[in-house]
């Protein structure tokens, strides 16, 4: 049964930054993101993924990681706001000779999964499309959706320097990543990222996940700006 929103919802499906419901910017995703077809096998390793799990993916992208997981044995749920990221996802899917994977035009705030389904969440790049009032929301429904003691793989762009440093922070990291080549992103858009998205603050991050029923067993902060948490449903 579908629910119905509230009229003071937030509506997830309005694109901020970058829009990738666009299919050019969907089809280009894959060439600027890079090859993770190794890390996600190792990542998937790591947390020990694999045959009887049901794994959900949210914001799946053009589903490389939801691939790798079906592949590794997994029964595997992709979610992903852009219908065109979806169709791209399915058609690589298809490629791959994986059939282990149902994906869900949906995001965080709208997906309808029964409550204790999943073994593994993951979330890449994603949850930052939220305002922090409604990443709570989200972490309560990943954690929801979780079994007990499930696990919740959460990485994004998550501000780990002091406030006070914010500017120097920012242009350490604009000078970094950036790239005007078209195989990255540049300086542009990740300036739009800061301007117009909902990165926070790695503190607000580690207290959202705690009061969503986490225990935190992994943080990680590399450049002061990006964060991976690997957390445990308590």
């Amino acid at each position: 049964m579908n629910r119905v929103a509230p009229m003071w919802a937030f509506d997830e499906f309005a694109q901020i930054g970058i829009d990738f419901g666009d299919a050019a910017q969907a089809e280009a995703y894959d060439r600027r993101q890079g090859d993770r077809d190794a890390a996600n096998v190792q990542l998937l390793h790591e947390l020990r993924v694999g045959q009887r799990h049901t794994v959900v993916d949210i914001g799946c992208g053009t589903g490389s990681l939801a691939i790798a997981a079906a592949q590794a044995g997994a029964a595997v749920h992709a979610v992903d706001i852009s219908a065109a990221m979806l169709e791209l996802a399915s058609n690589k899917a298809v490629k791959a000779g994986v059939k282990e994977i149902s994906f869900h035009h949906a995001g965080f705030l709208t997906h309808m999964f029964e409550p204790a389904s999943a073994d593994f969440v993951f979330s890449q790049f994603a949850l930052h499309h939220l305002p922090d009032f409604w990443k709570q929301t989200a972490l309560l429904r990943v954690a929801e959706t979780l079994r007990p003691g499930g696990i919740f793989y959460l990485k994004d762009v998550v501000f780990s320097f002091e406030p006070k440093l914010q500017e120097e922070a920012l242009e350490a990291w604009l000078a970094a990543v950036s790239r005007e080549d078209g195989r990255g992103w540049s300086r542009a858009e990740f300036e739009g990222h800061v301007r117009k998205e909902h990165s926070t603050f790695a503190w607000i991050i580690e207290g959202m996940l705690r009061r969503a029923g986490f225990v935190i067993d992994r943080a990680e902060y590399s450049l002061s700006v990006y964060a991976t948490f690997v957390s445990r449903k308590g």
